[in-house]
């Protein structure tokens, strides 16, 4: 299982993740389970949710 990547931010921001954690705040209080990582690669707050199995597990 992955993630899907929302949105990104730039890690040198003066606000540092400050816009990363409140963008995902307010995923969350849309009923998304938004979450912040850090992309050490490209330098960025990533936000992320956890990718889903649509339909792999079901039995039909």
């Amino acid at each position: 299982m992955g993630a899907k990547v929302l949105e990104r931010f730039p890690a040198g921001s003066p606000r540092g993740s400050w816009p990363a954690e409140e963008y995902a705040a307010r995923r969350r209080a849309q009923g998304e389970p938004a979450t912040v990582v850090m992309d050490l690669q490209s330098d960025a707050f990533l936000v992320v949710v956890q990718a889903r199995d649509d339909g792999l597990n079901e039995r039909g």
